[in-house]
């Protein structure tokens, strides 16, 4: 893997018709941000080679919205991204990387938040980066990093949706 893009899910419904919060899918604004941020993704050149997405609802929202704009991207719906903490969204990624130059994670918090934060801190990137991501990682948000040869990554982007109302 030569990078790993952190995206978390759009902006969720608060409850799901079944009550159960696996099932809540995406607000409109919750797809309107997703395809927002994969557009800018991709015009910063972050395209994924592979997309590892919580089976989830609102996850499968999210790469719903994102996938016209990653039409190559392979996809794997994963049960083990629900709600995963960070050492397992790691470890996925890990392996996934393996045969594929980028790898994007859709999934959750805190995980997600979590992981990006213990990137940054193993990149040393400078304090306020990693305060800022530490304090806030919303809906919509992802981070990505490029990883080294051994394995160790460097900050390569933070990005955040532009809210609007609705």
């Amino acid at each position: 893997m030569d990078r790993l893009i952190l995206f978390r899910h759009g902006k969720a419904e608060h409850q799901s018709a079944s009550g159960d919060d696996f099932d809540r899918g995406l607000t409109p604004r919750g797809v309107r941000e997703s395809r927002a941020m994969a557009e800018t993704l991709a015009d910063m050149g972050f395209s994924p080679d592979v997309a590892l997405v919580s089976a989830a609802a609102r996850t499968r929202g999210t790469w719903a919205a994102a996938e016209p704009v990653f039409p190559a991207a392979r996809v794997a719906f994963e049960d083990d991204l629900y709600h995963a903490e960070a050492g397992v969204v790691r470890r996925m990624a890990e392996r996934a990387g393996r045969s594929a130059g980028t790898v994007m994670m859709v999934g959750h918090n805190p995980g997600l938040q979590e992981l990006a934060v213990q990137l940054l801190q193993e990149g040393a990137c400078e304090a306020g980066l990693i305060s800022r991501a530490r304090n806030e990682f919303p809906t919509a948000a992802a981070a990505v990093f490029l990883i080294d040869a051994a394995g160790r990554p460097s900050y390569d982007g933070l990005f955040f949706p532009r809210r609007d109302r609705g």
